[in-house]
């Protein structure tokens, strides 16, 4: 019978679970995320900027590269496709567009087209597209009824489909009003099946205007968070990355709950994940003989008669002293259902009753969804706004998933952030901090030391304020990981060797003697005695009775043969200890067979009992 305790899942592996997966709440199943990048293949494109920054046409291979890998790394399932349009030749399905090239069609990412990319970067690739693509005339309706098509090919479920355009040209047509016309109609047609078109534009000469034509091809900002239609162009490759990882990844809800801030007072919501530990993935097996993924399944037998058990031949069982509780699947399903999944309000709190060691596990973001209810965002935002302003916290009581146990939460209010270039840094919401229970608080009894004085105090003060600076978790990478990954991209990609990783998070230490001059030095003449070499090695503990510095050594027993022949008659060589008795044994001659205690006691008894 199976442990109670088997059925029980844990709480913290939440967030871990396959997106998609209904297990209670409102989930929805999500498909395959899929994206076009739509390149301008035109001379304008292939222009180097001033002091021998790369063109436009690279930077966008570059980012191109830069997507592939890393959705190769983070989701393999999703689609990609490569486009180029003002091309002198054509390639496209049935080949009915002329001027669009379809370098790759809609297909998982994989390593030999990240070597197809490359091979378009740099003047080497600049001139194998003028071989192969070429640059001519420009039609950008074409283009898009061309992506209209790789999508209508696509059997799969695509939860998100989205082009992104990548152009120097604010007039592609060249003030052809017929062009315009079906470009305006056919990204119509787009948006209206659910594509979203965005635009990247680049640095031209005299400035991009998106007035003049792309204000009406790209698709509006889906809801208030998401990036909108950006006025400068990007100039920098780390400019133009930050907005295509903007755009790109896109923001999957955890669960989509109800927050009840009263009767009949109901605001959709949806919980995010900001925040995810990174892991290397997971190895998988294969059969030897035919590299083929093998799958492993689980079956449960009875142990008597050898036969297959069904799920509902299964019951749960937990020992409570000592009796058996055995119960239903059912039964045990109820037991654990407390409420329908949802947040519901308690009330407020200052913020000052917020204390650090409250937060015990990683927190989850909220944020309204107005299609599920109406006004959900309005409510949301006020609520939000009057948190912030007051500087309070809401207190609620959070059921994640359907059979999860009630936990205390308390919604932090976070508020909008933008950049110099108007890239949200920032999202407004609420952060969720899961707050412990009393069960979860300890006493501590931290050992006691001697407090150090007040000199001793300001001199590391000075030390912490020399080595002071701005902390962003963005700005570190895991060098276990990125080491890992850039030995799978070297085997995938047939390189000599991996990329050179740079482990950001190795203290540099010439930097800091730098900073610190004499303080380090000042810092422990005041901590040390005189003449203490902290670094050194503590000199060995000499083993003493003098000093009492360690266990005295036992002397020898020796026992003589009128004492051995007297615990041979009175039964008593039991209590020898087995050293005494090796030490007879070899005092007296006697020969032994083994090295047990029984064993020495025989040979003895046989040897003076004689």
């Amino acid at each position: 019978m199976a442990e109670w305790n088997a059925y029980y899942q844990n709480e913290d592996e939440e967030g871990e679970q396959e997106e998609g997966e209904q297990s209670g709440g409102d989930y929805k199943i999500t498909g395959r995320d899929s994206l076009v990048f739509l390149v301008d293949a035109s001379k304008e494109m292939f222009i180097k900027g001033e002091d021998g920054e790369p063109s436009n046409f690279d930077m966008t291979m570059q980012v191109v590269r830069t997507v592939y890998t890393s959705k190769i790394i983070s989701s393999d399932k999703d689609l990609v496709a490569l486009v180029f349009y003002g091309t002198e030749q054509s390639k496209n399905p049935r080949n009915s567009f002329k001027h669009v090239y379809v370098y790759h069609d809609l297909n998982e990412p994989g390593a030999k087209r990240v070597q197809e990319v490359d091979a378009l970067r740099g003047e080497k690739g600049a001139k194998l597209v003028a071989e192969t693509i070429g640059s001519g005339e420009t039609s950008l309706g074409d283009a898009l009824w061309c992506c209209a098509n790789l999508y209508s090919d696509i059997k799969l479920r695509l939860s998100h489909k989205r082009i992104m355009i990548f152009t120097c040209r604010d007039e592609p047509h060249g003030g052809d009003s017929v062009k315009d016309r079906q470009a305006r109609t056919k990204a119509s047609d787009l948006k209206e099946t659910g594509v979203v078109i965005d635009l990247m534009h680049l640095m031209k000469p005299g400035g991009f205007d998106i007035s003049l034509f792309f204000c009406d091809i790209v698709s509006p900002p889906e809801d208030e968070s998401e990036l909108g239609l950006q006025l400068q162009p990007s100039d920098k490759l780390e400019d133009l990355q930050k907005r295509v990882r903007a755009k790109e990844l896109k923001k999957r809800a955890l669960a989509r709950l109800n927050l009840c801030l009263g009767e009949g007072i109901n605001v959709a919501v949806g919980i995010y994940a900001t925040a995810v530990a990174a892991r290397k993935p997971g190895s998988i097996k294969l059969y030897r003989e035919t590299n083929e993924p093998v799958r492993s399944k689980t079956r449960t037998f009875h142990t008597q008669t050898g036969s297959l058990l069904l799920p509902s031949e299964i019951k749960k069982a937990q020992y409570y002293g000592s009796k058996e509780i055995v119960m239903e699947r059912d039964e045990v399903d109820a037991i654990k259902k407390f409420d329908d999944p949802g947040l519901f309000l308690i009330g407020f709190k200052p913020m000052e009753k917020l204390k650090l060691h409250h937060h015990i596990r990683p927190a989850v973001f909220l944020y309204p969804e107005e299609d599920e209810v109406k006004g959900s965002s309005c409510l949301f935002s006020a609520l939000l706004k009057k948190c912030s302003e007051r500087n309070v916290f809401a207190l609620c009581r959070f059921i994640s998933r359907r059979n999860y146990p009630p936990r205390f939460v308390a919604l932090l209010p976070q508020n909008e952030e933008l950049d110099e270039g108007k890239v949200q840094i920032t999202p407004p919401g609420f952060n969720v901090i899961y707050l412990p229970f009393a069960d979860d608080l300890r006493t501590l009894d931290p050992p006691q030391f001697p407090s150090a004085s007040q000199t001793q105090v300001d001199k590391m003060k000075e030390i912490v304020s020399k080595l002071r600076f701005k902390y962003r978790s963005e700005g570190f990478e895991n060098p276990v990981i990125q080491q890992h990954f850039r030995n799978l991209e070297a085997l995938a990609l047939d390189m000599m060797a991996p990329e050179e990783i740079e482990d950001l998070i190795m203290p540099k230490v010439d930097q800091i003697d730098e900073r610190l001059g004499p303080l380090v030095q000042e810092f422990k003449d005041l901590v040390y005695p005189a003449y203490y070499n902290p670094e050194s090695k503590p000199a060995a503990k000499r083993k003493t009775a003098d000093t009492g510095g360690g266990a005295e050594k036992k002397p020898k027993v020796e026992l003589t043969e009128d004492e051995l022949k007297a615990h041979v008659q009175n039964g008593t060589l039991a209590k020898l200890t087995v050293p005494v008795l090796k030490d007879a044994c070899k005092q007296f001659g006697v020969r032994t067979t083994g090295t047990k205690k029984q064993e020495l006691i025989d040979a003895l008894i046989a040897r003076l009992g004689s």
